[in-house]
């Protein structure tokens, strides 16, 4: 037996941020998404898989646009059409009641767990071998209940695939909302092979039983590096043990790369300097993010003009492959130290100001406006970007404090 292990597609995705790019290479890159899923089912075919496993979260949101509900509707009927079965389940971003949806009214579809309770669907392969995947639908955007009390205890005659769209418990406020697992209760289930979606990040959790998430199909922003793609399991049917291959689908790479500043720049020096460095780092297309290191070099003019989309058009206009630059992070070096008063007096500060709890309270007023900007202010990325950017300020007043009295 083999299937395809799928998930997080997020057709649909804005890739937030890029909006400086011009029409066309913006367009191409969130058609990004599109074409990943397209290679997937196109695999899926070339390798005579009997199965084809959604993880959740396909569309980006609960308002697909017509386009992506259509180009799903014709991938699935590809692989209907060539008698593969599909078993798809709805997560967090894509809890859609499926009487909206454009799906397949045919028996090699099945949507699992469509009021949110666990369902199995039970199958067999081209050559008479039982599987069963167990499953469940999102049909709100938080789930607080562990989910896995549900599943069903494992039959000895099949094959056994869970199918789910969930985080391990992580006993943190606020973080919880996504059917919250215990890895121990997993393993206990025993399942031959969990296919797991939400996480981004490829990754197994457990080889006996195997646990795994296949990550997402396309990187949609600078912490979503490396290639994407999908997960191809193969069964010995004789013993039911499993394997997974990777394989890539995503045309487009982010990649993230660090840049030393020596000394301070002339403007077209700088952009001189960020333009070699990209070039000399990338072989495909990618889209990049550069640290800046020694940033206190930077004026506080040449700080902002990297901030505008603008600048980073104008230096994406020169790197190859069609790459673009679309993030910039701005580091001190260490070669400005801070007196130990200094040093002490900046951590106090940090330790009052720069916390998780603090920028959530200051951000009240903006996490009304999407599940996005809660998740954002939450991430420990975030927390770091903004302790740079402190520090880059601080870097800078202490450099013009040296050259002062120097």
């Amino acid at each position: 037996m083999k299937f395809i292990h799928l998930s997080d597609a997020h057709l649909d995705s804005p890739f937030l941020g890029l909006s400086f790019l011009p029409f066309n290479q913006l367009n191409a890159i969130k058609n990004s998404s599109n074409e990943s899923f397209h290679k997937a089912v196109t695999i899926a075919i070339e390798e005579e898989v009997d199965l084809f496993l959604i993880a959740g979260d396909t569309f980006d949101s609960v308002t697909p646009s017509p386009k992506s509900q259509l180009f799903l509707l014709q991938e699935l009927e590809r692989l209907i059409n060539n008698k593969i079965q599909i078993v798809m389940i709805l997560g967090n971003h894509d809890y859609l009641s499926p009487q909206k949806m454009l799906l397949p009214q045919n028996p090699y579809f099945k949507l699992l767990g469509a009021n949110q309770e666990v369902e199995t669907f039970k199958g067999n392969t081209q050559t008479g071998f039982s599987y069963q995947v167990h499953g469940f639908s999102y049909q709100k955007n938080h789930i607080h209940k562990d989910m896995v009390e549900n599943f069903p205890v494992k039959d000895p005659n099949s094959f056994n695939i869970g199918l789910m769209h969930a985080q391990e418990e992580r006993n943190q406020v606020g973080a919880d909302v996504y059917a919250p697992f215990k890895l121990s209760d997993l393993k206990n289930l025993a399942y031959d092979y969990f296919a797991l979606g939400h996480i981004h990040k490829r990754q197994n959790l457990s080889q006996q039983p195997l646990i795994a998430y296949s990550g997402n199909i396309q990187g949609r922003h600078i912490n979503e590096r490396g290639p994407k793609g999908i997960s191809l399991v193969t069964v010995d049917e004789q013993t039911n043990q499993a394997s997974i291959e990777f394989i890539k689908t995503s045309k487009l790479e982010w990649k993230l790369l660090e840049i030393k500043i020596p000394h301070p720049l002339k403007p077209q020096e700088l952009f001189e300097l960020i333009e070699m460095n990209i070039n000399q780092n990338i072989s495909s297309q990618n889209l990049v993010g550069i640290k800046l290191k020694g940033s206190e070099f930077l004026t506080e003019e040449q700080e902002e003009l990297l901030r505008e989309g603008d600048a980073l058009k104008e230096i994406s206009q020169k790197l190859k492959f069609n790459s673009a630059l679309v993030k910039v992070y701005f580091q001190v070096s260490e070669s400005i130290q801070l007196n130990p008063a200094d040093k002490d007096a900046f951590q106090e500060a940090q330790k009052e100001i720069l916390t998780k709890e603090k920028l959530a309270e200051l951000s009240k007023s903006l996490v009304t406006k999407g599940d996005w900007i809660n998740e954002m202010v939450n991430k420990q990325d975030f927390l770091d970007e903004v302790t740079e950017l402190a520090q880059v300020k601080l870097g800078q007043k202490l450099k013009d404090k040296i050259n002062e009295t120097d």
